[in-house]
């Protein structure tokens, strides 16, 4: 074989693994976050009628989850991710995420299985969702970084608008409970295949990832910009977090029937698909920080329409503007870390800024749960809350450098 036919064949070669690393992050993202995170709200009223849970005790479940999870093995997946590659914890994280749904169905109105089988559903995001993905992406692409990244983002787009349809399609012929069933089964099933062949990155077909000043995570905490990433990733997340799981409860108020109100959550998570291409290919244009300002504040501007007398498409129109900015959102800061503080330590660094991310997320739902109580049936502090804690998050990112990244 000739060294021409050899230099085509490894870039072939190159083009397919890194064409199957970017499905498998996908088919992950759809099944973990799509199906598994974003499913669950929709029984939220279900659990609500049925065993009489307030609607702070309900989104306490993911709270819980991911506050025990998050600090105790947040962590650790990031180091074990670093140094041994992504594919074991995957598997298992996968297996942890359907088992979850599938016991959610069968707790009986009992608060410590409720609680225990979040616990398994944080595990399996930590193990399988973002973390890993993210680390596969960064360490697989060196141009175009951002583009593959929001085009495997774009599986928590897909799963997250489809979850919704298939849980009312679900329901409405079997039930809730066998819907969350199949949910669970339908999660191993779709993420399980792809993740048996990963390739190591560490191996020898990728190539090898820049060393970084800030390659040591003491050098990382001792680093103000991380900080400033992770107030700032915590503000929009947790926001994000708050109206999320609270929109069917708003929608449910406003007496939008089950298939309508899982359509106007679908739209949502189909507009962040086009939030997820959009910012990823600003995000390889121009400078990272200012696609990150971007976001949050598209976040922050459309959460004043659910407070505002009702017009012609208003919900609609919402459902838009914020699924654009939620799609952004999450495929913004490993694009953001990953400049900062190089490739080599994102998993650890990732680790740790998910975990603070993570308690945002699982805090903010309850805090929103906790004033809607307060003000006797009413969204409109809570939500202006959560206004203006986007805005402060957008604050503290305007501090990060703003390095315009290299397209070389």
């Amino acid at each position: 074989m000739t060294a021409n036919s050899t230099t085509l064949s490894n870039r072939t070669s190159g083009r397919s693994s890194k064409k199957y690393i970017v499905a498998t992050a996908f088919l992950a993202l759809f099944a973990i976050v799509g199906l598994a995170l974003y499913g669950p709200p929709f029984f939220y009223d279900f659990w609500e009628s049925a065993y009489g849970w307030s609607r702070t005790t309900i989104p306490s479940g993911n709270a819980l989850g991911k506050l025990l999870v998050a600090p105790l093995f947040g962590f650790i997946a990031g180091w074990l991710i670093d140094r041994y590659g992504p594919r074991k914890l995957m598997i298992s994280g996968v297996l942890m995420a359907g088992m979850a749904l599938v016991g959610l169905s069968l707790t009986g109105g009992s608060l410590p299985l409720f609680y225990l089988f979040y616990v398994f559903n944080a595990l399996g995001y930590v193990c399988a969702g973002p973390l890993p993905c993210q680390v596969l992406i960064s360490r697989w692409f060196e141009k175009n970084r951002g583009k593959a990244m929001g085009i495997a983002y774009l599986g928590i787009g897909t799963g997250g608008a489809l979850a919704p349809l298939l849980a009312n399609g679900f329901e409405s012929r079997f039930g809730w409970q066998i819907a969350l069933i199949a949910l669970g089964v339908l999660i191993v099933i779709i993420a399980m295949p792809m993740a048996f062949f990963i390739k190591d990155p560490a191996a020898k077909e990728v190539k090898k990832v820049e060393a970084s000043p800030t390659d040591s995570i003491g050098s990382i905490l001792k680093n103000r910009n991380f900080y400033l990433l992770c107030i700032g990733s915590m503000c929009a997340i947790g926001v994000v977090g708050g109206v999320n799981q609270h929109l069917k409860f708003y929608l449910r108020d406003l007496e939008f029937a089950q298939d309508k109100a899982a359509h106007i959550i679908s739209l949502v998570l189909l507009s962040s698909l086009i939030g997820r291409v959009m910012m990823g290919w600003l995000a390889d244009l121009f400078s990272r920080k200012n696609v990150m300002i971007l976001i949050y504040l598209i976040v922050a501007s459309a959460i004043p329409l659910l407070m505002i007398p009702d017009f012609p498409g208003r919900i609609y129109l919402f459902a838009v503007l914020f699924g654009i900015g939620l799609g952004g959102d999450y495929m913004i800061i490993p694009l953001m870390a990953g400049d900062l503080f190089g490739i080599r330590a994102l998993g650890r660094t990732m680790g740790i800024v998910l975990v603070a991310d993570g308690i945002a997320e699982s805090v903010f739902p309850m805090m929103v749960g906790a004033i809607y109580k307060g003000s006797e049936g009413n969204y409109t502090m809570a939500f202006a809350i959560l206004i203006v804690i986007a805005l402060v998050g957008t604050v503290f990112i305007t501090f990060l450098p703003g390095k315009k990244v290299s397209l070389q």
